[in-house]
């Protein structure tokens, strides 16, 4: 699985690259004017026609005049004020429901002590009466069902009205903190370290840490799990492969979420991000002495002559020129971080990856002084899990998506799915790789990543969200003493966001083989997402662009765009209710700053149950 050969040469220059993105953001910010009265509107949906694109004469201008006025032709506008078309799925007791459920969510007592009202509540009206409350309510409102047979109708009426279903089985540990910490503590701590404390060289973000063990603290928008043994993980597993099965059983173009923390034992996350982080710091800072700082990331080079001159001025022994012996012949002879990454290759053993470069003796050491057997084998286990559910999501025709975790996890994380996505991306995006853009260095790895899928010939599909650990990623790097991940304000997250979603949609209109989910409630997010897809002329109906939104929460952008064509995607939590009680709580958390922050979805609701009060239709029911 990790067999990493050098990387060709790309297919297409990366110069002609980098012109055809500038003649595409040139072609799409010209001035589209109407050159036509004609307009329709149907279900809140504007489809406009006629248009020109001045300004491009010459050689091949005439060409993306035609293609900008066949763009503008297909222009899609969608309307989200139209609370008719965008609540026509739901009954008035449903939109009653979200009207009570989101004004609890903003009451702080009850958000913060939801835990001791609910254990309350169960003690008063007794287990089989407090089940039924909550699924007249709360579990209602964000949890599709008990099981992969309770959930069908909801995923059927959804799909019958243009939204697919991202299903994940919602089902969380209801442990104490004590025990978190614990079972933190045991597993990402390795069998040397505990022999040999502090003699290892281990960056502290990458070690574990009591004071933040317990990974579910300031969490509200993801699901934590922790290593047990490796009979846990391999009921994870199957928990995700009947998850799988089941999105492919009630649909035919359904999404499966996993973690990697729930297959395996994370102190090889921990390790292999560290060993990935170096890598990568190591090149940044060989580039620095051949005059290359301060570049992006994709436009450092590393010429391998003055490489190996500067190492042997430092007295290192290696032939470092060797190192990229398969490239020897390369008439550039540079290497750019792509190159780099592929000198972590298979090997033996699965502990013989975790190895970093030695600058004084020029050669790689390991990360740390031994591995056990058993830690040597629970790595292995872990890969082959996570091959497992690839091969099972190929063959039941659904999409894997890998959540984004903690960024001393993501390194690791990020590198297993790629992996993933070389093996299985070759004819058709099956594996989805998830980019948290609150992250400084999002829009390195997103260029990086889709780099390297347009040099090897796979499809690039990623999930861009803005991320779910802030508060516990800022607090962990203050305390600890390492730089804040984390993007310095919500401004800049949005910008952030953007420049990813920018890219990738021009990655689309190049080749057509990169996929994205906008997975946003952020309806400007929506908004730009549909204007650039107009004027790069992608339409909804060629499936690479899909948007994502959580069950409960947004319908009003949800519907309207799978009514208009879009592919649009509900994350559907399901499992019993006593044991989702860990994720509707994260859900009131969640809610209580969305819903204080944006009262429009309130509004909307009021506002069309006060239409169908007064045009006779408050008895309405879906059809479908």
């Amino acid at each position: 699985m990790f067999y990493v050969k050098t990387v060709p040469a790309l297919k297409r220059a990366r110069a002609d690259i980098h012109f055809k993105r500038l003649v595409l953001n040139r072609a799409v910010r010209c001035t589209v004017t109407s050159s036509s009265t004609a307009q329709t509107e149907h279900d809140g949906v504007r489809i406009r026609g006629g248009s020109e694109c001045p300004g491009l004469s010459g050689r091949g201008g005439r060409r993306r005049e035609g293609t900008a006025a066949a763009a503008a032709a297909n222009e899609i506008s969608v309307d989200f004020e139209q609370t008719r078309e965008a609540y026509k799925s739901k009954d008035s007791l449903e939109l009653l429901r979200s009207l009570v459920v989101f004004k609890l969510c903003s009451y702080d007592f009850l958000v913060d002590k939801n835990k001791e009202v609910m254990d309350l509540a169960k003690k008063i009206l007794g287990q089989k009466t407090f089940d039924q409350f909550m699924k007249m309510t709360f579990y209602g409102q964000f949890v599709a069902g008990e099981d992969h047979n309770d959930i069908k109708p909801l995923i059927q009426k959804n799909h019958s009205y243009g939204v697919g279903s991202v299903l994940d089985y919602s089902v969380e540990e209801d442990i104490s903190q004590e025990e978190a910490e614990r079972k933190e503590m045991d597993s990402c701590v390795s069998a040397a370290e505990k022999e040999n404390i502090g003699k290892d060289h281990r960056e502290r973000k990458y070690q574990a840490h009591k004071q933040f063990s317990d990974r579910r603290g300031g969490v509200t928008g993801a699901r934590t799990y922790f290593y047990a043994d490796e009979a846990k993980c391999d009921q994870h597993m199957e928990t995700f492969i009947k998850c799988i099965k089941a999105s492919g059983g009630s649909s035919m173009d359904g999404f499966s979420a996993i973690k990697m923390t729930a297959l395996g034992r994370p102190q090889f996350l921990l390790q292999f991000s560290e060993v990935l982080v170096k890598w990568r710091r190591f090149f940044t800072f060989l580039a620095s002495q051949q005059g290359k700082d301060g570049l992006e990331a994709l436009e450092q080079r590393l010429e391998l002559t003055q490489l190996q001159e500067f190492m042997t001025k430092l007295g290192a022994n290696g032939d470092f020129y060797g190192w990229f012996k398969g490239r020897k012949e390369d008439s550039t002879g540079c290497i750019d971080m792509l190159d780099w990454n592929s000198l972590i290759d298979d090997r033996t053993k699965i502990s013989d990856l975790l190895v970093v470069p030695n600058v004084e003796l020029g050669k790689l050491e390991p990360l740390l002084g031994k591995f056990t057997v058993e830690e040597d084998q629970q790595m292995k286990r872990m890969l082959q899990r996570v091959d497992v559910l690839a091969k099972h999501a190929l063959e039941s025709g659904v999409r894997l998506m890998v959540d984004a975790e903690q960024t001393y996890f993501q390194p690791a994380i990020s590198r297993l799915t790629l992996e993933m996505q070389r093996t299985y991306n070759g004819e058709k995006p099956v594996i989805f790789n998830t980019y948290q853009c609150y992250l400084k260095e999002a829009y390195d790895n997103v260029t990086m990543d889709v780099e390297l899928s347009r040099r090897e010939g796979w499809h690039f599909a990623a999930k861009l969200v803005r991320g779910a650990y802030m508060y516990q990623e800022r607090e962990r790097a203050k305390e600890i003493g390492y730089e804040d991940p984390i993007n310095p304000d919500y401004e800049s997250t949005n910008r952030m966001y953007h420049r990813c979603l920018d890219y990738v949609l021009d990655e689309i209109a190049l080749n057509r083989k990169a996929n994205v989910m906008v997975a946003s409630h952020n309806e400007d997010t929506v908004k730009h997402t549909l204007t650039r897809m107009n004027e790069l002329g992608l339409i909804p109906t060629e499936n690479k662009v899909y948007f994502g939104q959580l069950l409960g929460m947004c319908d009003q952008i949800s519907f309207p765009l799978g009514q208009a064509g879009f592919p649009v995607y509900k994350y559907v939590p399901y499992g019993p209710v006593n044991e989702v009680m860990p994720y509707l709580s994260r859900r009131a958390q969640e809610n209580r700053g969305f819903m204080k922050g944006a009262q429009k979805e309130r509004e909307l609701l009021w506002k069309e149950l006060k239409r169908r009060l007064a045009s006779g239709e408050l008895l309405y029911k879906p059809v479908y």
